[in-house]
């Protein structure tokens, strides 16, 4: 294994933990930044550009007959086939969450159109399912299997929030496991079926799952209810019958506790698994070799690479499978550095130059991002959209946006909880809906003064009718501590009256003095 720092000469800071990585064609594509993209990139996904050890995001586009793809974090992905050996292939998205901290229970298709030198087309198609559709999630994985000539997509594990019926006031934006239900998905006929396991007792998240043929190894994972991470090594046989499929689970000893680890496939029968987490607050820096032959799989401790200091000793870390047996991983950057909310990636090479040059592997896989679920993060608002160009190839280095990487830990400064005033009054643990249109986040407006702030609407004392009239109009307002700001913009300044110069007085006509024997004559002369 190798591992080799790259340098992000473009936004790196829309690299955030739960980002998600596609493969096409051996060039790696980006999707999942914490906010909605800006209208002159409507997409969201990403090619990135890795020349010499630095890394560019270039923007792609979607074909007109595609769906709109929020950029969700946390999904599960796997490819999709018609066969087990095709070269054609798409990918599957489910799930995940959107900017706004809401959970999708969407399926999207993404299949590359066309690939030139300037630009990349991809196709978006949304799937609707009928039966027993998964409720909304993230944290979990799909897989697909083959068996008998037909191919299945199982999906298993996740997070989502709380039900409504069963929310407290201290409970209303806490997030639980699913239930340890595999669904099954047939997507040639849109319909899903779901089954529960004796062996599956708990809900799992945040786990790893590799599929071979007709079998879905389960590693890992993080149940919130027991706040374990399970050392069970999970084994479930899809059977694709004419009739009803058929799912039996099994449990096999030599797992693994761990949660977000990541998984990358060097051969048809090898992986590797790095990454993820021990405990909360304890990373696991031992790489594993996953070897399946024969129905059977084998977990080996493996020679990981030489760790840097700074991955050593930083408090988390993140990143992503790349495809052909590489791994981007992230770390939050040091408070030395001129821009504080950047982070250092590394990509982690786990076999040698000669093996990348490998046809790509038929086996599905598919992982978690590592890193640790931090609950509900922060969304950004439409009005906080990242600055992309739509004619430049890559971004500006000194275009840069804001975001402080300690939002996935700490949400008391930032985002929707945030004390926006001496007498706030929204509380994450005792929030509950004010007005009509809110659902599981309080609404907020921005103050206008200097550049703008967030407040709730509620701690400012707006009525809903007001709130939606600010909302909707595009007029500036003004939280309580700035009202004064607000007033002196309302009041007219004086304005110096200009000095006119003054009009030049008219001249008199001059006159004739008559005497009086002139007078008398002209009169004569004029009456005669």
């Amino acid at each position: 294994m190798s591992l080799q720092m790259v340098s992000s000469v473009s936004n790196s800071s829309l690299l955030q933990p739960g980002f998600s990585l596609l493969n096409f064609d051996e060039h790696v594509f980006f999707f999942g930044q914490k906010g909605w993209p800006k209208r002159s990139c409507p997409t969201g996904v990403f090619l990135l550009d890795i020349k010499q050890n630095e890394l560019k995001m270039k923007p792609v586009f979607f074909s007109k007959d595609s769906c709109y793809l929020p950029p969700l974090r946390y999904p599960a992905l796997c490819t999709l086939r018609s066969n087990s050996r095709a070269d054609e292939y798409q990918y599957i998205i489910h799930g995940g969450k959107t900017p706004n901290n809401d959970l999708s229970d969407k399926i999207y298709f993404i299949s590359l159109v066309s690939k030139t030198s300037k630009k990349i087309t991809f196709q978006c198609i949304e799937k609707d399912l009928g039966g027993d559709v998964p409720e909304a999630r993230y944290g979990h994985t799909i897989n697909v299997v083959h068996s008998r000539g037909k191919s299945m997509s199982v999906l298993f594990g996740g997070r989502s929030y709380t039900p409504l019926a069963q929310r407290t006031t201290e409970t209303w934006n806490s997030v639980v496991d699913c239930l340890p239900s595999v669904f099954l998905i047939d997507f040639e006929f849109g319909c899903c079926t779901s089954y529960m396991l004796p062996e599956l007792q708990d809900g799992l998240s945040f786990h790893v799952s590799i599929a071979k043929d007709d079998t879905i190894y389960i590693l890992g994972g993080h149940s919130l209810q027991n706040n374990t991470r399970s050392p069970n090594l999970y084994k479930l046989k899809i059977d694709l019958p004419l009739g009803s499929p058929a799912v039996t689970c099994t449990i096999l000893p030599g797992g693994i506790s761990v949660s977000s680890a990541i998984v990358t496939q060097i051969s048809d029968t090898e992986f590797v698994l790095v990454g993820g987490y021990l405990s909360d607050n304890q990373k696991r820096l031992v790489c594993n070799t996953i070897v399946l032959e024969d129905n059977k799989i084998e977990i080996v401790e493996s020679v990981g690479p030489e760790w840097t200091p700074d991955i050593k000793h930083c408090r988390m870390w993140f990143g992503c499978d790349m495809g052909k047996g590489s791994v981007l991983l992230g770390i939050p950057g040091a408070n030395k550095q001129i821009i504080p909310d950047a982070n250092y990636f590394y990509i982690l090479r786990c076999k040698g130059a000669e093996e990348d040059k490998e046809e790509e592997v038929i086996t599905q896989t598919c992982s978690q991002t590592s890193s640790e679920d931090p609950g509900d993060s922060t969304p950004f608002e439409d009005s906080e959209e990242f600055c992309f160009s739509a004619e430049a190839n890559s971004f500006d280095a000194d275009d840069a946006d804001t975001y402080n990487e300690e939002d996935e830990e700490d949400e008391s400064e930032t985002g929707y909880w945030i004390t926006c005033c001496a007498g706030c009054n929204i509380d994450i643990n005792t929030w509950v809906p004010f007005y009509s249109t809110e659902l599981n986040k309080p609404a907020m407006i921005l103050c206008s003064s200097g550049a703008g702030h967030w407040v709730h609407a509620q701690c400012m004392d707006l009525s809903e009718t007001m709130l939606l009239r600010l909302s909707e109009a595009n007029v500036k307002y003004f939280c309580n501590k700035h009202i004064d700001l607000n007033k002196g913009l309302q009041t007219p300044q004086k304005v110096a009256c200009l000095k006119k110069p003054p009009m030049k007085p008219l001249r008199k006509k001059k006159t004739m003095k008559l005497s009086t024997s002139a007078k008398k004559s002209f009169l004569r002369r004029l009456f005669e």
